[in-house]
């Protein structure tokens, strides 16, 4: 049998078994070699340290360019003409656009988020209640990892539609506060001096901006006081855990100067006499 004996027969186009054999060959190879090209593209991008939301979405233009000319030239190979497919896109533009809005809409705001870069590989989010690191924008969805180590899947629209605190979008700097409160009587000036020493015994706050000490409120039981201070906001980091080691501080510091820390309590005033409905027996 030759390779160039006509197989069959689809609307006017003849298939010979040489295209059947060379038609796979060029793909997969071609594949290979696309995967090969973009893995020395990415490597050479990381060794000049340009940022990762960068070299992602130079891969994915690559990847896409280079998909698309490798499919004209499968089409050239079987002697298809691009017009012949015409019709069939546009019956499927159709279709998409009345069943596929969501994922159009999701792949669009994927690359938006990939072009704009509001929303860039490795910053710090907090989206809703939950706070994480970006680890890809996909196509379709955007990889977060929260503090607690648990993946979301946020689809790429929500990103832009919705409102999305990037912590490190302009710097990794971040602001965060702890409040303590004392029992009334208590040495006020005392009290700053001892919140801001447990503050900046901690390796997670910065020097510069220093923390600051406010004596907040007189509170209904207790003198109130806020400190804030300033830290890296990397994902790694997890803020409560940096807000819990100052509050140990915090309560050991207190407890070798004496200083209580004020809890609620009410007091109860009566009018009048008591009288015991069940006196003991004699």
């Amino acid at each position: 049998m030759s390779l160039n004996e006509v197989l069959f027969t689809i609307s006017g186009q003849d298939f010979t078994l040489g295209q059947l054999v060379i038609i796979p060959t060029v793909l997969i190879v071609g594949y290979l070699v696309i995967r090969w090209i973009a893995r020395i593209i990415t490597v050479r991008l990381v060794a000049r340290k340009m940022q990762p939301d960068t070299v992602h979405l130079i891969r994915r233009i690559f990847y896409i360019a280079a998909l698309v000319v490798l499919a004209i030239t499968t089409l050239e190979l079987l002697n298809v003409p691009l017009t012949a497919f015409a019709f069939v896109s546009g019956a499927i533009a159709i279709g998409v656009g009345f069943g596929a809005q969501n994922i159009i809409n999701n792949f669009i705001s994927g690359w938006i988020l990939m072009w704009e870069r509001p929303i860039r590989i490795g910053d710090f989010l907090e989206v809703g209640d939950a706070y994480g690191t970006v680890e890809s924008i996909n196509t379709r969805s955007t990889l977060i990892r929260r503090t607690d180590g648990v993946h979301l899947l946020i689809p790429n629209s929500a990103l832009l539609e919705n409102t999305v605190v990037n912590w490190t979008l302009i710097d990794d700097l971040a602001r965060t506060k702890v409040r303590v409160g004392v029992a009334y009587g208590s040495p006020v000036k005392r009290v700053a001096e001892l919140i801001r020493q447990a503050t900046e015994e901690q390796e997670a706050t910065l020097d510069d901006p220093a923390p600051v000490v406010l004596f907040e409120d007189f509170g209904d039981n207790a003198l109130v006081f806020d400190v804030f201070f300033w830290i890296n906001a990397v994902g790694e980091r997890d803020l409560r855990a940096i807000r819990s080691d100052i509050r140990f501080r915090i309560s050991e510091l207190f407890e070798a100067n004496n200083i209580v820390v004020a809890f609620p309590q009410s007091d109860v005033h009566l009018d009048g006499s008591l009288t015991l409905l069940n006196q003991p027996a004699e």
